[in-house]
């Protein structure tokens, strides 16, 4: 089986977070997958942004949805990067993407960009919220989904089965051997984030995931080896 690497937000803990400098750089790695976040601006474009303000990660101020993405394109993301839309991030690699969604209508807007650009097979789409997920597997037919979760309950499994999710993304704080065979025997796949030491690498291999989000380039070149 093989083991898949995301980059999360890009690489994280080496450039700013969602930003094309962060998404270039983990496909330069070779992750397998780049993983970032999507809002919905004032004015309807996809965002990229983990929050649901600009403050942390920005030099500006408020909501998100209170700016238009004018407005967003004029803060500093970081070493001078600019808050991207998504479809910027599309041109500006190539490799495959795990967007997570935050809400239904965010799930919509992501819906018509992989119509309309046909990538179904490229984007896969991630999300807490188990409505979202629901949504844009009924919006985008056969378009890979991701039920993500922090803490849960014996039920995660039914969950992700009844929102046609075909992966977890599990707190690998809290992950445990027999959620991971529960998963496996509904042919449901495991991903543990955030995996950026060496113990969290060990294991999520002793645990037998499918793959690991990781803020470091460095796992994706140790993963390969670590048994």
């Amino acid at each position: 089986m093989s083991f898949l690497t995301l980059g999360h937000r890009g690489v994280m803990g080496v450039e700013p977070e969602n930003t094309l400098r962060s998404f270039v750089r983990a496909e330069g790695a070779g992750m397998d997958a780049i993983e970032l976040d999507l809002h919905l601006s004032k004015d309807g474009a996809l965002a990229v942004m983990h929050d649901a303000v600009v403050d942390r990660t920005t030099d500006g101020t408020g909501p998100i949805a209170g700016k238009t993405m004018a407005e967003l394109r004029e803060l500093d993301a970081g070493k001078g990067e600019r808050v991207p839309v998504f479809e910027e991030v599309l041109d500006a690699v190539k490799s495959p993407l795990q967007a997570e969604i935050k809400d239904v209508a965010a799930a919509r807007a992501l819906a018509e960009v992989i119509l309309a650009r046909d990538l179904v097979g490229r984007v896969e789409v991630s999300s807490f919220h188990d409505e979202a997920v629901t949504e844009i597997a009924r919006l985008v037919p056969g378009v890979r989904t991701v039920l993500i979760a922090s803490r849960w309950r014996g039920d995660i499994v039914e969950r992700a089965k009844a929102a046609g999710a075909a992966t977890l993304a599990l707190n690998i704080r809290r992950l445990t051997l027999e959620v991971v065979e529960q998963a496996h025997s509904e042919s449901v796949k495991v991903i543990g984030w955030v995996v950026n030491t060496q113990d969290h690498l060990r294991l999520a291999r002793a645990l037998n995931l499918d793959g690991a989000t990781t803020d470091f380039p460095e796992i994706r070149r140790t993963g390969r080896f670590t048994a």
